[in-house]
């Protein structure tokens, strides 16, 4: 690019979306960052792909001589390898400095480490002695007794043989996604393992319809509560939740099922400690991280990684080879994008103009790893998936690189939750239907999104889920199917609807966090000191679902029957949408998809017998979906067998139409026959 500013305008993302252009330089200079580190990077190695092999190198790996172990810890004055099989002799076996911060050891003899054996380096800097876990350890375990987090050889006699050959991504299938956590998904007030979840939740997934699934805290980290976001050992799994090959099982028995499985990552920032973790680990505070505050997330009491350093950025684009690899993931959510990508990370801002994103607080440092992130993943696999959480609304997100995007398939319609817990704070008769369709349909020109009516995040304690701010204590009481109440009446046919007209316009996929299908109550309390350690609310009760007197069960039918119309009619092609009619004043929204029509009405208690709303064609239509059959909880007031022809209306200027019975609080969908 001989003048960036220029030759960027030839760009497609200005085709796309031309309120960029007077920002053209900002995005010429995050492609030339990208072009320009990628070629410093590739200076020995063909590709990305080839690039991203540091686990290959680094850490312990079993040879026909013995064991050869190496680190990178370039401020280390001396380094030395300790454990089970030295009797835990800090200083018998000491690895020797290479070139550029490297160190290795070689031990003689395939007896000098053992499967599960454990071991830690000591690392020597500035005269003190370090102990440290080694950085690419594929396990961790912790002491019971002293609560000591060590490394742990994993080297089984056998390797994990997988049987998933034939399993391919189906990416003409939109991405219908099951979110869970390992530890909360069982019944029982404890942790559960990656096997319980293969046995016991994976089985509950295939029945619901759900094609994908996103799991959360798989990446290992000290402290339970933290949801996974507080990173120790990047390379190793979450040993709160079984072995390597216990979560190989369960991804290939994923695979079985036809379902993809996603990894939510965390490369936006890394736990603080320096005993379990990577910070400080050869002595220096800059080894992985900026230094001073630049280094420390304050909201977060967690490191930031320096994505300038070429070290830095082959740890993580390894990491992300490896997941894949190793593991047979088939994509990631990446966590954290917002933070990365602000040097303020996005705190406090309100993002109503583009000059919001393009600005001396954009780091460009970080939004070329996460480009490169995505240029990495799509060599190895064009149908891998990478989603982006920003609620920022960057421009380019989940555009190609080539575009001048960053990448992604799809970014998080992070407004879409925020939005239906503000709509519950005003009465439902002063609802602003335009607002709504407003929320539900915007978006970034050409990007596609993954919507939700709520995930994990609303969840949790201090906040509700969806049905528990619809029918909060009546939950306790009035769930029985005999048992007629007002309140929970209403919070069925709202549950219903909100998610329903999330899926159906909001995005090119769809999310739902474990339990919320089926209106689980409460919210997730991990166990900690304030709760005297209990998993009370760190369980999901299937009980609920399964009590075929209960009202859950309405709701589990109505997801279930809501993902397989979903599947059947594509419905997340939003491309396609085109509003029809809005009412605000009889709170109906009408708008069209291809073939189908959807009618959500929202009035809290009228029904209208002679619904009339403009198709603008000449085509006859028939109910194939509602949210009012009795197995949903509702009244049987739709008819799927009446026939509904279009027709000139005189109220729509003889444009034409169709005249509908539309009950209260009730969606319908119709297919042209």
């Amino acid at each position: 690019m001989s003048n960036p500013k220029e030759s960027a305008l030839d760009l497609k993302i200005f085709e796309i979306d031309p309120w960029l252009k007077p920002f053209s330089s900002d995005i010429a200079l995050r492609l030339r960052s990208y072009i320009d580190t990628k070629n410093t990077l590739l200076k020995e190695a063909d590709s990305l792909d080839s690039f991203a092999n540091a686990h290959l190198f680094f850490g312990f790996h079993k040879t026909i001589q013995g064991w050869i172990y190496r680190e990178w810890a370039p401020n280390a004055d001396e380094v030395f390898l300790t454990g089970e099989f030295n009797n835990w002799n800090m200083y018998s076996h000491p690895l020797s400095r290479k070139e550029n911060g490297i160190w290795e050891i070689i031990l003689q003899g395939e007896g000098s480490l053992t499967h599960l054996s454990l071991v830690k380096v000591i690392i020597i800097s500035n005269g003190e002695a370090l102990s440290r876990i080694p950085l690419y350890i594929k396990r961790t375990v912790q002491d019971k007794n002293t609560h000591e987090f060590c490394g742990q050889i994993w080297y089984p006699d056998q390797d994990y043989i997988w049987t998933d050959a034939d399993f391919k991504i189906n990416r003409n299938q939109s991405p219908l996604i099951y979110e869970a956590h390992i530890g909360m998904a069982q019944q029982k007030e404890d942790i559960g393992s990656f096997n319980e979840f293969t046995q016991n939740i994976l089985p509950k997934i295939k029945e619901l319809g759900y094609n994908t699934i996103q799991l959360m805290a798989v990446m290992q980290h000290p402290y339970y509560a933290s949801f996974g976001y507080h990173v120790s050992n990047f390379y190793a799994v979450s040993s709160w939740f079984g072995t390597p090959d216990e979560l190989k099982h369960l991804i290939d028995s994923a695979h079985s099922m036809g379902i993809a499985v996603l990894m939510d990552i965390v490369h936006s920032h890394a736990v603080k400690n320096t005993l379990e973790g990577i910070n400080e680990f050869d002595g220096s505070s800059y080894q992985f991280f900026h230094e001073g505050p630049r280094g420390y997330h304050t909201a977060w009491d967690s490191k930031l990684f320096d994505y300038s350093k070429p070290e830095v950025l082959h740890f993580l684009l390894s990491n992300i080879k490896y997941w894949l690899e190793e593991y047979h993931f088939d994509g990631f959510r990446f966590d954290g994008v917002t933070s990365m990508i602000y040097h303020n990370h996005g705190l406090g801002i309100d993002f109503d103009h583009y000059s919001k994103y393009f600005s001396i607080n954009t780091d460009i440092e970080a939004i070329t790893y996460l480009q490169l992130a995505n240029d990495l993943i799509k060599s190895m696999n064009p149908d891998y998936i990478t989603i982006a959480e920003d609620m920022s609304g960057m421009p380019g997100m989940a555009l190609p690189i080539a575009y001048g995007g960053i990448g992604f398939d799809y970014r998080l319609a992070m407004g879409l939750p925020d939005f239906w817990i503000k709509i519950l704070d005003i009465p439902d008769e002063k609802w602003d239907m335009y607002s709504l369709w407003h929320e539900i349909t915007s978006k970034r020109p050409g990007e596609s999104r993954i919507a939700y009516a709520e995930s994990h995040d609303q969840a949790l304690v201090g906040d509700k889920t969806l049905i528990f701010r619809l029918a909060d204590k009546n939950m306790y009481w009035h769930m029985n199917k005999n048992d007629t109440n007002h309140e929970i009446d209403r919070a069925i046919s709202l549950h219903k609807l909100f998610r329903f007209i999330t899926l159906s316009a909001a995005g090119e996929g769809y999310l739902n966090f474990m339990g919320n299908e089926f209106g689980h109550p409460e919210w997730i309390d991990f166990p900690r000191e304030g709760n005297n350690w209990s998993f009370k609310y760190c369980q999901r009760k299937w009980y609920l679902m399964e009590d075929e007197q209960l009202k859950y069960r309405y709701l589990y039918n109505f997801d279930k029957k809501m993902i397989e119309f979903a599947k059947n009619e594509i419905l997340a092609d939003v491309n396609e949408i085109n509003e029809l009619f809005i009412d605000n004043n009889r709170k109906i929204l009408v708008f069209k998809k291809d073939v189908l029509i959807f009618i959500f009405n929202f009035n809290s208690h009228i029904s209208f017998s002679n619904f009339s709303f403009p198709t603008n064609d000449i085509h006859t239509y028939r109910a194939v979906f509602d949210s009012d059959s009795a197995e949903f909880g509702g009244h049987n007031r739709v008819s799927h067998d009446v026939t509904y022809k279009s027709s000139p209306l005189g109220e729509f200027e003889n444009k034409t139409g169709i005249t509908i019975y539309s009950p209260n609080r009730t969606c319908i969908v119709l297919k042209q026959i």
